[in-house]
């Protein structure tokens, strides 16, 4: 037996529990080094460990401890170190001292049943004391949750975000259903919930389990971009998952059906299941569409003969023959797709159509899916575009938005910026709060990846024909001298890029480079070479703000993961002041990106932000997206990752001065087309490829994408 007071926490891994304690023994000089697991551990708690003495060959002698039990700290020692371990909102090293200064050992009986005297500590005011009474609540109850999880085989780190999801109930309605983790908690997946489940004696052929497992089937498919899947697939792959056999499947599968949760239904005449939301939010897009698209324009009669002369002077351009055709539509329609590839002359055709509807005295409403895509479009515009979010204002109390068909936009023409980055849940929002009288101008590049989520909105109203489309084929003159705009257009039509010799002139002046890279080893130390080195030095750009590494994929050693790592450590490597959570170390000055729509903080899945302060005291980070700081606790900094590199994916609806695509047949399963064409027309100034050509030779003459199950084009389709 071992038993001493945790002085400090060396490492703890919220995952699996393990940790490396230093502990005070009495009659011991020295800290001693003790090895076990715990769900959750803070400095000045008390530890009684039974196990064995080993003396490491690496870290000397410690004690490996086979069982622990901490408990709350007794010695005055202690509670300051526990109370000032960040575990409590409000609470740091500094104010643990004058708590424990001035109720000493009683400051816990003070904290749960004296509140009122917390206020004698100088700087301690009302709302701090009512911050630390229900910062000690609330961990009381996260605590009882990460003992409970540990106690049932499941890491802790998401303890805290349990908690906020239920509430002081979660242990109560885990145990009732521990499969609503899998459905309500982003980061604990099915096989965690199942590992609960079973620990809690649910069988394996247990009706709620083969429920929760087509569910879970189905939700991997969505997060693939699906809206259905054939049934034919999904029993199966149900079954498979859960090692249980068909039949048990095909039952739940009835159930599920008569309660509502997916609905059957074919796709090209193959029997489908859907997620119920999903096959109503496409029916409703189908139906609000067809609407718009016959409904007459709000807007008087106009004669181009007359308009486009004017708008060719008023802007002193010369429209070319397609772009005209595209006005003389636009004006006649009520609902119009714009699609593309770079340099097209999109932009250009939207300012014209806004110009001629403009002096029409119309209310215009313009917007777009991410932040940046929004800011580009006012800058391109001259008028105010916001998110689609924002423009829907977001209502983060009841969820959802505050704009729908009882409180529709005010607006006569509403544009639609990048639309292939829309997925089918944000436009059926978007068209619910259309007002009947406006028009709708949808604009994007439709062979670019379709949305992360799920549905392929753009290309299947586009293949529907059943909505007036406009396609843009060609380049401008003053866009065809970029190499990566020519580029771009030669990827898409399944042809390699073109890139300068070394050496020669052209490679002097170009915006488009290939470093050829013959291992994924080789890859990563060329990849952080250019970024910190080379296009600093060559091009002046700031390696952390003005350079994107995008990548095909997330892991391997030239995936954004391991990337993000190598990148951090060489270009901002993490210093005293640093947060460690969730796999990831945070330190000021680190690139992040927001991986979740956060309605309450306003930030969105892909903004890209920089830390600007870490707090110990509070627990809190603070990240600055375009000029605005977001702070969030630590146990909400799942919400972020690393953004040094990032995937392409996650790069949709966004530009960057500079992109560093590192492209090699390790990344074999996800090189496709559209992906490496989504990546390249990323770059604003400068692309730089490195890799394998023989890996982008697969993606460029590959076949296109993967099928999406989706049927939204069926519903729209005339006839």
């Amino acid at each position: 037996m071992l038993s001493g007071l945790v002085e400090r926490v060396t490492f703890h891994s919220p995952e699996t529990g393990f940790c490396v304690l230093r502990l005070k023994v009495r009659g011991q000089r020295d800290l001693v080094t003790l090895v076990g697991h715990a769900a959750s551990i803070s400095a000045g708690e008390f530890v009684q460990a039974s196990g064995a003495w080993v003396n490491d060959r690496t870290h000397g002698l410690q004690f490996k401890a086979d069982f622990l039990r901490a408990t709350p700290p007794t010695t005055v020692e202690g509670i300051e170190k526990y109370l000032g371990s960040g575990l409590i909102k409000g609470i740091g090293p500094v104010y643990a001292k004058k708590l424990v200064k001035a109720f000493g050992d009683a400051v816990f009986d003070v904290i749960e049943q004296q509140p009122d005297q917390l206020r004698k500590v100088t700087g301690i005011g009302p709302k701090r004391a009512q911050r630390i009474v229900a910062g000690w609540a609330d961990q009381k109850i996260i605590r009882e949750i990460m003992i409970f999880l540990h106690s049932h085989g499941v890491g802790t780190s998401r303890a805290v975000r349990i908690f906020k999801t239920y509430g002081p109930d979660a242990i109560q309605l885990i145990t009732e259903n521990p499969y609503r983790l899998a459905r309500d908690i982003r980061g604990i997946g099915f096989k965690t919930a199942d590992a609960v489940a079973f620990r809690l004696g649910i069988e394996k052929t247990a009706m709620i389990r083969a429920r929760a497992g087509i569910s879970y089937a189905l939700a991997e498919a969505t997060d693939e971009g699906h809206c259905g899947v054939p049934t034919a697939q999904l029993v199966p792959m149900a079954a498979k998952l859960l090692e249980i056999e068909p039949p048990i499947v095909e039952t739940a599968l009835g159930l599920e059906l008569t309660e509502g949760t997916v609905v059957a239904d074919t796709l090209d005449g193959e029997p489908c299941v859907f997620l119920a939301g999903l096959h109503r939010a496409e029916l409703a897009i189908a139906d609000r569409l067809r609407r718009l698209a016959e409904g007459r324009v709000p807007w008087p009669s106009i004669d181009t003969d007359k308009a486009i002369p004017w708008v060719e002077e008023k802007a002193g351009i010369t429209l070319a023959e397609g772009q005209r055709e595209a006005l003389r539509r636009a004006v006649a329609s009520k609902l119009m797709v714009i699609t593309g590839g770079p340099g097209v002359g999109k932009t250009t055709l939207v300012n014209s159509i806004l110009t001629v509807l403009k002096a029409k005295q119309l209310t215009i409403a313009l917007a777009a899916p991410t932040g940046r895509a929004a800011k580009r479009l006012s800058e391109s515009t001259g008028l105010e575009a916001k998110t689609i979010h924002r423009l829907l204002e977001t209502d983060p109390q009841a969820g959802g938005f505050k704009r729908d068909e009882t409180y529709p936009l005010d607006c006569d023409l509403l544009v639609v910026d990048e639309t292939s980055m829309v997925d089918v849940p944000l436009m059926n929002a978007l068209l619910r709060a259309v007002p009947g009288r406006a028009a709708l101008l949808l604009v994007g590049d439709v062979d670019q990846l379709p949305s992360v989520g799920p549905g392929q909105v753009l290309g299947d109203v586009i293949a529907s024909g059943a909505v007036p489309v406009v396609r843009l084929t060609e380049i401008f003159r003053q866009a065809a001298t970029s190499r990566i705009i020519v580029n771009a257009h030669r990827i898409n039509a399944g042809q390699m890029p073109d890139w300068p010799r070394a050496g020669t002139r052209e490679a002097e002046e170009s915006d488009f480079y290939f470093v050829e890279a013959a291992t994924p080893e080789v890859g990563v130390a060329r990849v952080i070479e250019i970024v910190r080195d080379r296009i600093p030095r060559r091009f002046g750009f700031d390696p952390v703000r003005d350079v994107q590494v995008l990548c095909p994929m997330n892991r391997g050693g030239m995936g954004a993961r391991s990337l993000n790592i190598e990148l951090q450590a060489v270009l901002n490597p993490p210093g005293e002041l640093r947060v460690e959570r969730f796999g990831w170390v945070f330190g000021v000055g680190d690139k992040v990106m927001q991986v979740e729509n956060d309605y309450d903080k306003e930030v969105y899945n892909g903004d890209l932000g920089i830390v600007s302060a870490i707090d110990p005291e509070e627990g809190t980070l603070t990240a600055t997206f375009d000029g605005r700081p977001v702070t969030y606790e630590y146990g909400e900094l799942d919400e972020i990752v690393l953004a040094y590199a990032t995937t392409i994916h996650k790069s949709q609806g966004s530009e960057y001065p500079v992109v560093v695509i590192p492209v090699v047949t390790q990344h074999y399963t996800m090189l496709q087309r559209n992906l490496i064409y989504t990546g390249v027309t990323r770059g604003k100034r400068l692309v730089v490829m490195v890799g394998q050509r023989l890996a982008l030779a697969m993606a460029v003459r590959g076949a296109q994408a993967r099928r999406r199950w989706s049927k939204l084009r069926e519903w729209l389709a005339p006839g």
